[in-house]
């Protein structure tokens, strides 16, 4: 393994490394690094949690100026939650040399977005539809990018901003230096590759595997009735330091969200709906450790980067493969192990076979926790905790009442009322879920085939007759209008994800035509 002293960067962004944590390259870095530190253009082939953005970010800060007062470097995300995270790392890169950095991304207000860039960054991090705006107003001028990065670009892809990526691209220098990173290579994106980077080398440090091997998988069977207490069970009897849980739509999270701070769990929800600063708050608490669970959607989660995630839990089954194995892999990063749980109605079997075949991993069927299995596990934690208490000896003020309370009861009797006390048992509060629908499989192309498959992209901008959607006829949109795509007029503008009015899903109206999505 390289460290990062053997790659030759500048001492200020070395230290700055070193603050961060990190002694040796992984292996996206090692291979990225130092081609991208000699300006040539690269795709980087590698999945979320490989180290991806120091890999692009280093070399970036390294080459840049301190007294640049010129826009050099524009890094495009799919999401506002990735770049926010991108725009961190990059911040805490370039903190010694004095880089300046800015994320521009939907949802924010955009005056305040237009102060921030009279400071003069040198490197933008945005989301195409806010940059697109930003550059229509003239806030933004690309004339002197000499570095872009394509961050998730499949992602993007899928997310309909094929158009904003070639426009956005078409404003920049043609000599720049161009860096594509992207999970999968399917036919759009290597288009997308040839048209804009020049002999491109190729690196790729995907995993033979689709799912990530240090990731245990299992599924529960059970009735959409039974999911809740089987929810609360397997979190007593697993004890996760930080679980994320995947609902299917926000109605879901926010009633499951609720349901489980009413049975003591702390716990908030994630999803479209929140304004920016409900988001960050909630993300502030899980990265500080203040809740344990997390219950998000698919499109809200998509992009976060948490370290110490040890679970995660399908409460819904996912509809898509893909977004199966983006929702397992918040677990399980920089070589530790994690835990996924889907749970499963009878009728959804079928389509979690799909996902297996797909994923070319078999998931284990486990048996519902028991009553007894959950008491155990919660039983354990307290004794852990009670244990750590003694060794530390911090508990001199309480001797008092001990001594009288065992001269007048017998000591398994007391421990036993204090641990019944400490697991806090809130069972009797009754909880009533909104049922949902279950999913059921569809016929489709193979993986690395699902993601528009060369078709104009459509997601978010439905046709008139509402037949849009994501890929054309053959694609998830089918003949209904997929996410973003109006039913009966074309009223569907904007993206998913990220919108020039409005974030996560365009304007008012195609919103109310995807209320009940994520």
């Amino acid at each position: 393994m390289v460290t990062f002293q053997e790659l030759g960067l500048d001492p200020k962004v070395l230290r700055a490394i070193t603050e961060m944590g990190f002694e040796e390259a992984t292996p996206i870095q090692e291979k990225t690094i130092p081609i991208a530190m000699e300006g040539r253009d690269l795709i980087g082939q590698a999945q979320t949690g490989t180290g991806k953005t120091a890999a692009f970010g280093i070399p970036l800060v390294s080459k840049i100026q301190p007294s640049e007062e010129r826009i050099v470097s524009l890094i495009m995300c799919p999401t506002r939650e990735l770049a926010i995270q991108v725009a961190e790392e990059i911040s805490k890169l370039g903190r010694f040399k004095g880089i300046r950095s800015l994320p521009i991304y939907g949802g924010q207000d955009i005056s305040r977005q237009i102060r921030a860039l009279k400071k003069k960054p040198q490197i933008i991090i945005g989301t195409p539809g806010r940059l697109l705006d930003h550059i229509n107003r003239k806030t933004i001028k690309l004339d002197d990018v000499q570095t872009v990065v394509l961050d998730e670009a499949d992602e993007m892809l899928d997310m309909g901003f094929m158009d904003d990526i070639t426009s956005i691209l078409s404003l920049v220098p043609e000599n720049r230096h161009t860096m594509l990173f992207s999970a999968t290579m399917p036919p759009n994106i290597q288009r997308l590759a040839n048209q804009f980077l020049r002999n491109p080398e190729h690196v790729s440090v995907v995993p033979k595997q689709v799912s990530a091997p240090s990731i245990q998988q299992a599924y529960i069977e059970l009735n959409e009735r039974q999911k809740f207490e089987v929810l609360c069970r397997l979190l007593d009897m697993e004890s996760p330091e930080l679980a994320i849980v995947f609902g299917r739509t926000k109605r879901r999270v926010d009633e499951l969200s609720e349901a489980l701070q009413k049975r003591g769990y702390s716990a908030e929800g994630l999803h479209g709906d929140l304004s920016q600063n409900q988001r960050d708050n909630v993300m502030r608490k899980f990265r500080e450790n203040s809740i344990d669970v997390l219950v998000a959607t698919d499109v809200a989660a998509r992009g976060l980067d948490v370290s110490g995630v040890t679970h995660v839990i399908n409460f819904d089954l996912p509809q898509d493969p893909e977004s199966y194995v983006h929702r397992i892999g918040r677990t399980g990063r920089a070589g530790r192990e994690g835990t996924a749980w889907t749970f499963v109605t009878p009728r959804e079997i079928d389509h979690l076979h799909l996902i297996e075949r797909i994923t070319r991993h078999r998931i284990a069927r486990k048996p519902m926790p028991s009553m007894a299995d959950a008491i155990e596990g919660k039983q354990k934690v307290i004794a852990e905790r009670l244990i750590e208490v003694i060794e530390k000896e911090e508990f001199s003020e309480y001797k008092g009442i001990s001594i009288q309370l065992l001269e007048q009861y017998d000591s398994v009797h007391l421990l036993s009322a204090a641990f019944k006390l400490l697991t806090g048992d809130k069972k009797d509060v009754v909880i009533e879920l909104t049922p949902e629908d279950p999913i059921r499989a569809k016929k489709r192309r193979p993986f690395n085939d699902v993601r528009s498959s060369g078709r104009r992209v459509n997601f978010g901008s439905g046709n008139r007759d509402g037949r849009g959607g994501y890929g054309g006829r053959g694609g998830y949109g089918g003949s209904r209008g997929g996410y973003g795509g109006s039913r009966g007029g074309n009223n569907g503008r904007g993206g998913y994800g990220d919108d020039r009015r409005r974030d996560y899903g365009g304007d008012r109206a195609q919103r109310q035509d995807s209320a009940n999505q994520e």
